[in-house]
């Protein structure tokens, strides 16, 4: 395939940026880097641009290191927070990833990230707080912290009984050593209650009993 070799105008990622001098297939220039404006042939006239594309380049960098930076500072204050699908043991059903991750910063803070700025060294596989690394820029890195919770939360346990209630007792029907009633309603009376005398008025003295007559 032919090459052709181009100065870029703009910032292309993955292929360079302002006044660079790259080589690139004659198609892809002629079909999408000319017409776009992102690139000029590589000639002796253009080369007296290379200046003015430094410059700007200069600019742009400047720009971008500034509001990454700024965004570093607000991005390790916000708690990301994301939900998954979870069993009965509370383990997750899949993962979250840098994708996700950016999706949610969109959604939740209207901050657009590209995914790839996110590194992850693993899908995060378990619910609770983690600490992700964010390399937003060259030299700026931060740390957002991601927050992953169950979007089915466990039942909660059931509480113990209050104190009071565990300490009442069953209602007793008869209190302790209580003589029953008779069928009539009338109390029960002790043997011999009825032989028992008479206490004497006050003041009275009592009689004495008289003595059985004995035979001479």
């Amino acid at each position: 395939m032919a090459k052709t070799e181009v100065i870029l105008t703009h910032n292309i990622v993955g292929l360079g940026a302002e006044s660079d001098q790259v080589k690139v297939a004659a198609g892809y220039a002629r079909n999408f880097l000319f017409p776009q404006g992102l690139a000029i042939p590589l000639t002796s006239a253009n080369k007296r641009r290379l200046e003015a594309l430094k410059q700007r380049r200069a600019e742009r960098e400047a720009h971008e290191l500034n509001t990454m930076t700024d965004l570093a500072k607000s991005l390790s204050k916000l708690v990301c927070v994301l939900t998954a699908k979870t069993g009965e043991d509370g383990k997750m059903f899949g993962a979250v990833t840098a994708g996700m991750i950016a999706d949610q910063l969109k959604t939740q803070f209207d901050v657009s990230l590209d995914k790839k700025k996110i590194h992850l060294e693993q899908p995060i596989r378990a619910l609770g707080e983690h600490d992700v690394e964010l390399r937003l820029y060259q030299d700026v890195n931060t740390t957002l912290k991601v927050r992953v919770e169950s979007a089915t939360p466990l039942p909660a346990p059931a509480a113990p009984a209050p104190a009071a209630e565990r300490g009442k007792e069953a209602p007793r029907t008869e209190k302790r050593g209580r003589r029953p009633e008779s069928a009539s309603g009338e109390k029960p009376t002790r043997a011999g209650a009825s032989e028992r005398r008479p206490r004497p008025a006050r003041g009275e003295k009592p009689s004495k009993p008289e003595k059985a007559a004995t035979n001479p």
